[in-house]
């Protein structure tokens, strides 16, 4: 069997928070979903019961702190507690896959350690579910 051609390398990434690309700010950007499954057997063979809950979703980053311009952390500051769209995509492209939404802005972290880039590990919650498209 040949080798899967469809891997991708995630470089050159988009994402933006109310259409500005903070991509360059950060190097770690996860999205995923919390699913809530629960099952239970019961007292006959073969018997049990599942329920599948509706997911909940957030965007896990690792980025630095920028309080002094349009960064980022003062981003987010700024915003905290408001709803603004976002997009991601792994991979910049025209017609590559993109993720879209709304997520809630959090208050990012301040500080680090001395002579170091300050930084940020944060969790943003989506509103809803994220929609799977394509770049244009």
């Amino acid at each position: 069997m040949p080798a899967y051609a469809g891997a991708r390398v995630f470089r050159d990434a988009v994402f933006k928070l109310s259409g500005t690309d903070y991509a360059n700010q950060a190097w770690e950007i996860n999205m995923e979903g919390d699913t809530p499954i629960q099952q239970q057997r019961t007292l006959v063979p073969d018997g049990g019961i599942s329920d599948v809950d509706t997911p909940l979703y957030k965007i896990s980053l690792e980025g630095l702190q920028d309080w002094e311009t349009t960064g980022l952390a003062k981003f987010l500051w700024n915003n905290r507690g408001a709803q603004v769209a976002f997009v991601f995509a792994p991979r910049k492209g025209s017609g590559l896959a993109q993720h879209s939404g709304t997520l809630i802005c959090v208050s990012p972290p301040s500080g680090g350690k001395q002579g170091e880039f300050l930084q940020m590990q944060m969790e943003l919650p989506i509103i809803g579910e994220p929609t799977l498209g394509t770049q244009a």
